[in-house]
């Protein structure tokens, strides 16, 4: 199945640059590009898009504004967006992990980091690097405004998951792909996919990515700063 890509940014030569790139690929093709955040939720829906590649800094409707559109639209429930930012130590990784982004990726990122980004995110899986998972969402969800009231709720919604499910919910946070956990608990990774997808649809989680957020949200994982 090819993936449909759209592409969200304000500059029209890294738009042509990333389209370039992506219609190389045999497995995926640029569908769409939005010079902002309003004509990118018009177009993920109209172009039926798999993953979006969003700037977070764009007139008008910028890149988090249409990611929350994206993502509490339920007939786009199917898009994953992947934010692309110029730090990977900017705080609106965090922003853009909250607004319902599957992950980020820097502007400074290889060829195959982009497509491997796209195919990942196309999965359904979070796309966070290991400086994120090493503690710079941790960093900014402690300080974030608003992220006590939100971690006490979904503190409580966390009593719903079995123990095996905050285990996988912890390793999760950690970054860990599901292989990894399977090794780590010495189960299979088909039992983790099970513990994963059943601690989602209790969380009301869309993706992995979603799982980290709430599992620092909720105090189950603490903040480390290195």
């Amino acid at each position: 199945m090819t993936i449909r890509v759209l592409l969200a940014d304000d500059q029209a030569l890294l738009r042509s640059a990333f389209k370039v790139l992506v219609d190389s690929e045999s497995d995926m093709e640029v569908v769409g590009e939005a010079s902002d955040g309003a004509e990118a939720v018009r177009l993920a829906k109209s172009e039926r898009a798999d993953v979006v590649l969003m700037d977070i800094r764009m007139p008008g409707t910028d890149g988090l504004a249409a990611t929350r559109l994206i993502s509490a639209d339920p007939a786009l429930a199917h898009v994953r967006v992947v934010m692309l930012t110029t730090f990977e130590v900017d705080e609106y990784v965090v922003q853009s992990l909250r607004a319902g982004a599957s992950g980020f990726l820097g502007k400074g990122a290889e060829p195959d980091e982009l497509l491997g980004a796209i195919r990942i995110a196309a999965a359904g899986e979070a796309l966070l690097s290991p400086v994120a998972t090493k503690g710079l969402i941790a960093k900014f969800l402690a300080q974030g405004e608003g992220s006590d009231g939100e971690g006490r709720v979904r503190g409580e919604r966390l009593d719903a998951l079995t123990g095996r499910e905050r285990e996988v919910l912890v390793q999760v946070a950690g970054g860990h792909s599901n292989d990894e956990i399977a090794e780590r608990l010495e189960v299979s990774p088909l039992t983790v996919k099970t513990h994963v997808n059943r601690a989602m649809a209790k969380l009301g989680a869309r993706d992995r990515a979603q799982l980290v957020v709430i599992a620092y949200e909720s105090g189950l994982v603490r903040p480390r700063v290195e």
